[in-house]
């Protein structure tokens, strides 16, 4: 039981870190992904 108490803070914080910008870099690739998407429409009515 010790190690699991030993262990948690050595991968839990790499794994919370992970999460965090995880979800900073999800909002940008959804405008991104918009973005890629429009380009189309854009060069047609250019």
């Amino acid at each position: 039981m010790e190690s699991w108490i030993n262990w948690i803070p050595d991968v839990g914080f790499p794994i919370l870190v992970t999460f965090y910008l995880l979800h900073r870099i999800e909002k940008k690739l959804e405008e991104l992904n918009e973005s890629i998407t429009k380009i189309p429409a854009y060069l047609i009515n250019k």
